[in-house]
Parts: structure tokens; C-alpha cells; sequence
């Protein structure tokens, strides 16, 4: 069984998933541009998701959404799915699509989180030595002025969707929207503050880049790689896998998001109790006010809203 997560209403998270073993499937070209700004759109769309970033690298992406329903299992299984069976038919790839580990869902619970998550995934192509900027990666990606006030929009892909069907609309956009924490006369200023944390990034990296001696790829390159080829640069193993995020100087937060992770994992312990008996076939087996994947595809009683996936 999968490690449990918490599943809120309105709440922002940073998603991460990678490509099978650092393949380079989603290398910026148009058509894989086109697949993934329209499989977001359209899965957003179904499910009520926001997004407010979005950075496609050739081997994984980072997407910042707030699940307005509370029902981003649901978002995350459609949006996969379209992403992996459109790379199948563009890269004609056999075999998985996505790497084994599971999505990284972190929830950003302070304004400062959601600058640093956001900057962080806009940044990924400049810490990588692909580009020297942000705004130069050529792979679907939210800019900083677009916040707020930007959508993104593609048009329905040649491969996988089938015209015809209304799930598949001939054009799909989606708003890139300002985070629930963010009002609309606060918009510039925020703006501000993930440009600023962004273009620390960016000289962070350049730094780095200079103190090895290394130089960016730039966009070109980075477009004509290879998609069966994999990424070389060196990994560290994935450490922690963290579940929430407060930022720097929250030290309060952090700390009460420490107690409700405590309280959600003893909640837990209910969660697998109630499992074992309806596995036993104990259908009137009561979970607790946490549970989401049992009540929504089983139909099991819970005891209050659901949280838990």
C-alpha cells in the first residue's frame, strides 16, 4: 500500500513526477509543448484545479495548482494518464511513461512557501545549465508577469484525442491564477517577490556554473537532444520526502504543521485498522474523518469530511 496523504479543500501544492529513469520523453519541442499545456488544461478544467506555475523539463515537471475541490487524486490520475499516452504515441515508447516513485505533493501552508516553490520550479531550467534565464526554457512554463493575469492555451493534439468527443475540446486554455493567500490589489507585489526570488536563483546557479567551469546548453540544444537519450548529469538518492512546506522563517508554522502531520499519521493508524476489517469483509466498517480513495471508490462510511487519500 502507498504511504497516505492528506487531501484539503483550497489547499496549493508544489507536484512533482519524473520520466522512467531521467529519459529525456518530454523534451521541449512543440508537440510535447502542445500535449502537456493541453492535457493540463483539460484535466484542470474537469477536476476545478488553479494553476499558478508550471515548468516542463525534459525529464520530470513541476506544476503549483490549489485543489479547490479537494480532489487532486482525481486531477493528477486523469492528467498522467494523458500526458504518458500522448508521449507513447509521439515518442513511439513502449514501456512506462513515468517513473516509479511516486508524485511528490507538497503542500505549501504560507504565503512564503508558495514564492519559494514557484521560483524554485521556474528555475529549474537555469539550475540545471540548460538556460541562462528563466524565461528563455522553450518547454511549457508560466512566466513571473503572466501570474495573476496570463492563461495558457494549446490546441488539441493531432496523437491520442480524438476529435469529436466533447471531453476533448479543439482548444483548451487554462488561467494562471494569483494563490488563494494572494488578493488582487496585493497581485503586483507578489509578482515582485517571486521575480526576486527567481533572479537570486538564477545568479545562485550562474555561480555555480562558473565556479566549475561549465557553460548553459542553451534553448536550442536543449530542444534537439534525444527523448530515448537519458539525463548524465549526476543525482543525489532522494532524501526525505516531504509532505508540507512553510518557508523561510516560519519556524511557528512549521511547527504546528509538524502537530497535524503527528495527529493525520495516528488518524492513520485508525485508517488501517478499519482496511483490515473491511478486507475481512466487514463492509459496515467505519473510517476515520480522513479518508478519501475508500469513500470515493468504495463507498465506505466515514466519519466527517474527507482528508485522506
Amino acid at each position: 500500500m502507498s504511504q497516505p496523504r492528506a487531501i484539503v479543500a483550497g489547499a496549493t501544492y508544489l507536484l512533482t513526477r519524473r520520466a522512467l529513469r531521467r529519459h529525456l520523453l518530454f523534451r521541449p519541442d512543440a508537440a510535447i509543448t502542445q500535449l502537456i499545456t493541453y492535457a493540463l488544461a483539460v484535466s484542470a478544467r474537469r477536476y476545478g484545479v488553479r494553476l499558478h506555475a508550471l515548468c516542463a523539463m525534459s525529464t520530470h515537471l513541476h506544476i503549483v495548482v490549489t485543489d479547490v475541490e479537494g480532489v487532486l487524486p482525481r486531477f493528477l490520475q486523469l492528467f498522467h494518464r494523458l500526458v504518458a499516452l500522448g508521449t507513447k504515441v509521439l515518442r513511439t515508447w513502449e514501456g512506462p511513461v513515468w517513473g516509479h516513485e511516486a508524485t511528490s505533493v507538497v503542500r505549501l501552508l504560507t504565503r512564503t512557501a508558495v514564492v519559494e516553490k514557484i521560483s524554485y520550479s521556474l528555475a529549474n531550467p537555469v539550475e540545471a545549465g540548460l538556460v541562462r534565464r528563466a524565461k528563455e526554457w522553450p518547454g511549457a512554463k508560466v512566466l513571473v508577469n503572466e501570474i495573476g493575469r496570463g492563461e495558457l492555451r494549446a490546441r488539441r493534439p493531432d496523437v491520442y484525442f480524438a476529435s469529436g468527443n466533447p471531453a476533448w475540446p479543439e482548444d483548451a486554455a487554462i488561467a494562471i491564477s494569483l494563490p488563494p493567500a494572494v488578493a488582487d490589489d496585493d497581485a503586483d507585489a507578489f509578482r515582485r517577490e517571486v521575480a526576486a526570488e527567481l533572479e537570486r536563483k538564477e545568479a545562485e546557479a550562474h555561480a555555480a556554473m562558473h565556479r566549475t567551469g561549465r557553460g548553459f546548453l542553451g534553448p536550442e540544444r536543449a530542444c534537439a537532444v534525444s527523448p530515448d537519450a537519458r539525463a548524465t548529469s549526476f543525482e543525489a538518492p532522494r532524501g526525505l520526502n516531504p509532505t508540507f512546506a512553510v518557508g523561510r522563517g516560519h519556524a511557528d508554522a512549521r511547527r504546528t504543521a509538524v502537530a497535524a502531520v503527528r495527529a493525520f499519521r495516528a488518524a492513520y493508524r485508525a485508517y488501517r485498522e478499519a482496511l483490515q476489517r473491511w478486507r475481512a469483509g466487514l463492509r459496515s466498517a467505519v473510517f476515520p474523518a480522513e479518508t478519501w480513495w475508500m469513500r470515493v471508490f468504495h463507498g465506505v462510511a466515514v466519519n466527517d469530511d474527507p482528508l485522506v487519500s
